[in-house]
């Protein structure tokens, strides 16, 4: 009886700290230090475009030079890639498609 109620309490433990739904989380960097992230918070909500999303071959790109060099370290940004930094987030575009192939959460305080 005893063995029955400890593994019925570590059941109850393990649902009670398992998400109901898988949601996806955003963590943003919140502090770098020498180009590291060194702190971070879970913020709700996406970000306003998603991988896939076509920025077109006319979108004016964010230059290399004018991402924060602690993202461009932590994230081994390219000189020769195309990116969109745009409210706290790097798009990284495909050249050939300008689609959106990742979203870099980078939100610096």
């Amino acid at each position: 009886m005893r063995n029955l109620i400890f593994a019925l309490s570590g059941a109850a433990m393990a649902l009670a700290f398992t998400p109901a739904a898988a949601a996806p989380h955003t963590y943003v960097c919140t502090k770098w230090h020498d180009g590291i992230c060194v702190s971070t918070h879970r913020v709700k909500g996406d970000p306003p475009y998603k991988v896939g999303y076509v920025f077109g071959p006319n979108y004016t790109y964010t230059t290399y030079s004018d991402i924060p060099q602690p993202v461009v370290t932590y994230y081994h940004l390219d000189s020769n890639g195309r990116y969109v930094y745009s409210n706290g987030y790097v798009y990284v575009v495909d050249p050939t498609t300008f689609a959106v192939t990742k979203v870099l959460d980078v939100i610096q305080r």
